[in-house]
């Protein structure tokens, strides 16, 4: 199938905002052209506006049409292809997805500074402050509660894999880095499975040897 797409990306062991739609993408059988921008380059700001308004990856291109953000990539996909379902069809199980979603994308901002996606290090945090381990036990919480009210039918925080899936997938590869122990952030096991999930998919493990041979290349 010809790619109808571009989609504008980062580095892939740094860009946890790249990976959201890629992955989704990737799972959902979107045939699309990869076009890979280094980041952290003198020139990286002036490549990425060559083909993003924003100044940011990640950025999708649909003929003349450009959108930028990665749920406003999500959310444009997911109307674009009702097939694959990428919001949980249910109603109450749609408007809890979404509700993470956005909370993922609008919060967690010491998580995020404090413990940058690195998807191929592992670098356990032994001391971090207050503000980080509340919003790990958050994020620990809001997957339990997923997983138990609608994710009895699959492995996902749906039961399929989801819009709310790709948005959390580089929480999972911060805490394989920096906490992979989530027992004292009140994980029952749950998150911690989750986090086994995420790393189990084929499409992850294409994303990390994609890392791999791109830092083997680093200048």
């Amino acid at each position: 199938m010809a790619a109808s797409y571009r989609l504008v990306i980062g580095n892939k062991n740094w860009s946890s905002w790249s990976l959201r739609p890629w992955l989704a993408m990737r799972r959902a059988g979107l045939a699309f052209e990869e076009i890979n921008v280094r980041l952290r380059r003198p020139d990286s700001k002036a490549e990425i506006l060559k083909h993003s308004p924003s100044g940011l990856v990640p950025t999708l291109i649909d003929g003349d049409l450009v959108i930028w953000d990665s749920l406003s990539i999500l959310e444009y996909l997911a109307e674009q292809h009702p097939d694959k379902q990428l919001w949980p069809a249910e109603r109450d199980a749609r408007a809890r997805a979404r509700s993470i979603a956005a909370e993922m994308h609008s919060g967690f901002v010491p998580l995020r500074q404090s413990c940058p996606m690195e998807v191929l290090a592992r670098a356990p945090m032994p001391e971090f402050s207050s503000e980080v381990a509340a919003n790990v036990g958050r994020i620990v919480a809001l997957w339990r509660d997923c997983r138990t009210r609608f994710g009895n039918n699959g492995p996902f925080l749906f039961s399929s894999f989801s819009v709310a899936d790709a948005m959390y997938a580089p929480v999972a590869s911060r805490f394989r880095t920096y906490f992979p122990d989530l027992g004292p952030f009140g994980d029952d096991g749950t998150a911690q499975t989750y986090v086994e999930t995420i790393f189990a998919m084929p499409e992850m493990a294409e994303w990390e040897d994609g890392a791999r041979a791109q830092m083997a290349t680093a200048d």
